[in-house]
Formats: C-alpha cells, structure tokens, sequence
C-alpha cells in the first residue's frame, strides 16, 4: 500500500467515529467502574419490558395449560358417567323381549283354563331368557351332587344325609350364576354331614 491511500483511510475513519479521544477515555473508564452485575439505566429500561412480557406469557400459557387440564378432566368424568349409566344397555334390550313375552304370557292365562298350553308358553319364556343370558356369556353354577365349593357356594344349611353324602351339595335353594371365571351370584346350598 502507498502513502495516499493510508492516509485517505484513516481520514474515512475519523469521518465515520467523530468522537474524540476525551469521549473515548471517560468511557472507557465508566465500564471499568462498573461492576459485572450492574447495568446502566439505559439497560434497565430495555430488559425490564422484556422479562416482563415473558413473565406474561408464560402466566398466561400456565392458566391456559390449567384451564385446558380442568376441561379434560371434567369431560373424562362425564364420559365416564356415560359409560356406567349406558354400560348395561345391551343387555337391558335383550330382556325386554322377555318382558313382552311374560306381559302375553299373563294375558293368555286370564282368558285361558287350559293349565297345559300355560306351562308350555312359561318354558318358552323360560328358555329364551336362558339362551340369553348364555349368550352374555353367564352361566349357572352347576352344584347338586357335588362337592362343597365355598368359592362358588354359600352353605345356608347342614343335613345329616348319610356317610356317601358326606361335604357333598345335596340340595341348592337359590341358584349361582358366573360371568366367565367371575361369580355374578353364589349359589345358596344345602350340605350334607
């Protein structure tokens, strides 16, 4: 580089930074002076509106995070009530047919003296609650003649029956009912001592 274009450069700077070197200097020893937790009034002023509107917006999402937590809940709880209120629908539907057959079932009786044809519409009805509840998947406990079961059974009486009848069911008085593995009903039994 020549002499000329130096010097052509440092006139550009002093044109673009016109401070002079007292500016410069009492600067300089402001920053010194301050310490590194310190800031100007200026700095405050600019970082202040900041933290503050992010305080606000992190409320803000907080209460609205909260709100929509709240809601969930409360629609969870409903749904849930819908469910147990509706849960048994099914199988309400299926017995009123039942209910339809018993209502002609009464009203056949009253017009009718043959005692025969009655006992024939009662095992109709009879068996068709029967097919239904086999199709829920409940079964009746089966327990005369066999072994005393407390899991399945609740013993309501004991009889003296004989040795061969000895902790065996020998009467039921109210039948049991499974769902599955699980015991709906226990069945009310009589055992022998």
């Amino acid at each position: 580089m020549n002499k000329q274009t130096i010097e052509k450069e440092q006139d550009i700077e002093q044109d673009v930074n016109p401070a002079t070197e007292q500016e410069t200097a009492s600067a300089d020893a402001a920053c010194d002076t301050m310490t590194d937790g310190e800031a100007t009034d200026a700095d405050k002023v600019s970082v202040e509106p900041s933290l503050e509107e992010q305080i606000a917006a992190w409320r803000d999402k907080y209460l609205r995070l909260q709100a929509e937590f709240d809601n969930f809940r409360k629609r969870t709880v409903r749904e849930k009530m819908e469910l147990v209120e509706r849960g048994c629908e099914g199988a309400w539907k299926a017995i009123l047919p039942i209910m339809d057959d018993m209502e002609r079932a009464v009203a056949a009786s009253r017009r009718s003296d043959d005692v025969e044809a009655l006992r024939q519409g009662e095992e109709l009805v009879m068996k068709k609650f029967e097919s239904i509840l086999q199709n829920a998947g409940i079964t009746p406990i089966e327990c005369v003649d066999k072994p005393f079961n407390e899991e399945e059974q609740e013993a309501v009486a004991r009889f003296a029956a004989g040795e061969d009848k000895r902790g065996l069911v020998i009467d039921c008085v109210q039948r049991g009912y499974k769902l599955g593995e699980h015991v709906l009903r226990y069945a009310k039994v009589v055992v022998g001592e």
